[in-house]
């Protein structure tokens, strides 16, 4: 049957504006209509069994049925909650959270799709299918498909919202003074080749990109490690493509060519640099490298540098996580990071409606991993810790030349 026929055409007009009478007859005259072959033809085209079309004829012939009404009393099956009334309690407890910590429950270690719940309870005597389990589900247990949500942090510090208010206090002292504040973190690392990207694009009618069936790094490409700089107030931003290690020396040589590429020409007075970063990774506060190497960064620049750090487990908090990096993966989604200058030119092209500019450069540097920080070299740090959570929030000045 042309899928564009007539007969469906007007199947598809009618079918709004009509009860179940109705349709059955409406249906039933046009298969009379056509003759041989019409009830396979009406049926093709409008979705009704042959069984009604064939009802419906026989109500045209004059088999009485009540006018008041589309069925006969008592039509109909009854509802599987009337004839087994228990089901609902069994369905509820086999999805119930609660036997989520129950090793006893048959579905603990077992996908709850509606096919295994069917099939539990036919097993313990219920007559029931998967569409059925899927209608109680919904319509009277109120229940519906959820992904997991993430929202748990882990413990969370006494004095967290303090740490928060201390941020933005400090944030907005600086921008008063005509200071950058920059919020900085390390975008998950990216496989470089053909590979699969999460995201979908346009593409023509079954011809979408081929990629590896699989993700194992290239030897030669490997992966790359993204360190953004976001200016909080300038919404601007700098990506350096790491082709090493995502070390301490990596992010403080990200922030050093944020400064003379972008941030010197933004700030050509700034004597302060306000830096927003996580609890851990590259730019870690117990990293005793990270402190060392902000010290040169202080030394090279000339800026005294004020840090804070973000409670641990408040990550997803940083300002560049929802103003650059998600833009980023939206930008490049659906599209295989095939080379190095593909990566940095996705990452430069990302544009947003609020104005948001990015630069991208490849860092080449060498950052090997594993060098020890002594006391002695510690102790040349210029660091003075702020009387609220010192291991948080701490200033370093430039060292006499």
């Amino acid at each position: 049957m042309d899928p564009q026929s007539p007969l469906e055409k007007r199947y598809a007009q009618l079918g709004p504006h009509l009860n179940e009478r109705q349709w059955r007859l409406v249906a039933a005259a046009d298969a009379q209509l056509l003759g041989r072959g019409g009830i396979s033809q009406v049926s093709a085209a409008s979705g009704l069994s042959r069984t009604t079309i064939h009802k419906g004829m026989r109500e045209l012939q004059g088999d009485p049925t009540p006018e008041e009404r589309v069925r006969e009393a008592g039509g109909g099956r009854k509802r599987i909650k009337e004839k087994q009334p228990a089901v609902l309690k069994e369905l509820e407890q086999l999805v119930s959270p609660t036997t989520r910590g129950d090793p006893m429950s048959p579905l603990r270690w077992t996908c709850k799709s509606t096919s295994n719940l069917a099939a539990e309870l036919r097993r313990k005597g219920y007559a029931i299918s998967a569409r059925t389990v899927a209608r109680l589900l919904q319509k009277d247990l109120e229940y519906s498909l959820q992904a997991n949500r993430k929202t748990k942090e882990g413990e969370s510090h006494p004095d967290r919202n303090a740490q928060f208010e201390y941020i933005a206090q400090q944030t907005q002292a600086f921008q008063q003074r005509g200071q950058p504040v920059i919020s900085v973190d390390t975008k998950k690392k990216e496989l470089v080749g053909e590979f699969k990207n999460g995201g979908r694009e346009w593409q023509p009618k079954r011809s979408p990109e081929a990629v590896q069936t699989h993700d194992f790094p290239d030897k030669e490409l490997g992966k790359v490690a993204p360190y953004g700089v976001y200016e909080v107030g300038g919404n601007r931003g700098w990506v350096s493509v790491g082709l090493d290690h995502d070390t301490a020396e990596f992010a403080t040589a990200t922030i050093h060519r944020w400064w003379r590429k972008m941030g010197s020409q933004s700030y050509p007075g700034a004597c302060e640099l306000l830096i927003l970063a996580d609890s851990g990774g590259s730019n870690s506060r117990r990293s005793r490298l990270w402190k060392v190497a902000l010290q040169r960064l202080a030394d090279h620049t000339g800026l005294r540098l004020s840090i804070c750090h973000f409670p641990p487990g408040t990550s997803k908090w940083n300002k560049i996580e929802h103003r650059m990096f998600c833009h980023i993966t939206a930008n490049w989604r659906g599209k295989p990071l095939t080379s190095h200058e593909v990566i940095v030119n996705l990452i430069g092209n990302t544009k947003t409606k609020t104005g948001l500019k990015i630069q991208a450069e490849l860092d080449p540097g060498k950052y090997p991993t594993g060098i020890q920080v002594s006391d002695e070299d510690l102790a040349q740090v210029r660091m003075e810790k702020a009387e609220f959570h010192g291991e948080w929030n701490y200033r370093i000045s430039a060292r006499p030349k």
